[in-house]
């Protein structure tokens, strides 16, 4: 890995050298060096549809037994190259009675953020882009602007359905941030850092195993916050056509796709970081270490699996349901997980100690949730309104 790291380095003042040799100011070299730095990162954007696009269709064509893209060679693996070709050659409609400008600005607000979030994500000692101290609030408040881009777009586009579309982001989104947040700060608390490459140092046993409820209830979150079926209800084409979407096309349409992809990917790694100890796997990392960026590419892939797997899985939620399910249960069961890892910190500054308090309280907090759902269902069933619209039906 050092010999990687100098390599690099000794690339990047190669270049920054002969940019100067050309008489270029300090100033340009500096724009010059941004530039390709951003262009780095839309490669690394599309590299990510080019990769889960396919992944995505034949997955759940796998597991919906049937076949899936198999036409664009091999496999349909290319499936994505040709989608991307029909995009491009689509024709570019804007809607009459739209806000030109709000309509213009959402595509780009939403692909920009998704691709910043790279920045701070680590892909082993060193390999990180920026080692912020607050890398973690970074990653959230750069996640927030996509509620502002779903936001424009749907007010934008002077649409019904897209109009409709605005007023869930405002409702769905936000109360999923909640206990993402607290999940984050569960784990803050345990590694004393909000630096990416401090929290996957810090773990000596994955946080997936100390405290999996948190776990859990961030890949739920996240599902809803890249707007991921059984949670994709801003874009719901059985109820609102598409949502913000419905007036976009070709390549305005595409940023939207792109970003949708390059945030699962984004996703799949900050888990990864959080709660499956990033770019360490059994020591691997020790003995090649050249392996860590290939390391969390894989567990950010299983991830993003996961994801497609709740997508073949699950039937569409209905709203209310939804939104209720995030305030009234993921919320308070993310806050009380937060107090616990909070009392355990407190308790022992012992990191095994730390690990089997916190596995054990979150077995019996899942166990209390289980039963507390249960009790709630029953309940439900009982009621005598829910007995007489079954009277009804039968």
């Amino acid at each position: 890995m050092d010999f990687i790291l100098n390599f690099w380095v000794e690339l990047g003042a190669w270049f920054g050298g002969l940019l100067s040799s050309w008489g270029l100011p300090p100033w340009a070299v500096d724009l010059i060096a941004d530039f390709l730095g951003v262009l780095i990162l839309v490669v690394c954007g599309v590299m990510a549809v080019l990769i889960f696009t396919p992944m995505e269709r034949k997955v759940i064509a796998r597991m919906q037994d049937r076949p899936g893209p198999n036409r664009v060679w091999p496999y349909g693996l290319l499936q994505a190259i040709a989608d991307a070709i029909k995009m491009l050659t689509k024709e570019d409609i804007i809607p009459t009675n739209a806000d030109r400008a709000l309509h213009m600005l959402a595509p780009l607000i939403v692909a920009i953020p998704a691709l910043l979030l790279f920045a701070v994500l680590p892909w082993g000692p060193g390999l990180i882009g920026a080692n912020l101290n607050v890398g973690i609030l970074f990653i959230v408040a750069v996640g927030t602007i996509h509620v502002l881009a779903v936001l424009v777009a749907g007010w934008g586009s002077n649409n019904k359905f897209s109009l409709l579309s605005a007023f869930r982001v405002v409702n769905q989104l936000l109360a999923y941030e909640i206990p993402m947040v607290l999940c984050i700060l569960t784990v803050v608390l345990f590694t004393g850092t909000m630096k990416t490459q401090g929290i996957v140092e810090a773990q000596t046993v994955p946080y997936f195993i100390v405290m999996p409820v948190a776990a859990l209830i961030f890949l739920i979150s996240a599902l809803a916050e890249a707007n991921r079926s059984p949670v994709d209800l801003l874009e719901a084409d059985s109820e609102i056509v598409a949502g913000y979407m419905v007036e976009y096309s070709g390549m305005k349409f595409a940023m939207f796709f792109i970003a949708e992809y390059v945030n699962m990917f984004a996703t799949g790694i900050i888990f990864a970081t959080l709660f499956l100890g990033g770019w360490k796997f059994f020591g691997l990392e020790d003995v090649a270490p050249v392996l860590t960026p290939v390391i969390v590419f894989l567990k950010a892939t299983f991830v993003i699996f996961l994801m497609l797997w709740f997508r073949a899985t699950y039937p569409r939620m209905r709203f209310d349901h939804l939104v209720g399910f995030a305030w009234k249960f993921l919320v308070p069961l993310a806050l009380v997980n937060l107090f616990l890892g909070a009392a355990v910190v407190k308790i022992t500054a012992n990191v095994w100690g730390q690990a089997v308090l916190m596995l054990v309280g979150n077995i019996v907090l899942a166990a209390a949730a289980l039963f507390i759902v249960n009790r709630a269902a029953r309940k439900l069933k009982d009621a005598p309104a829910l007995k007489r619209i079954v009277a009804v039906e039968r």
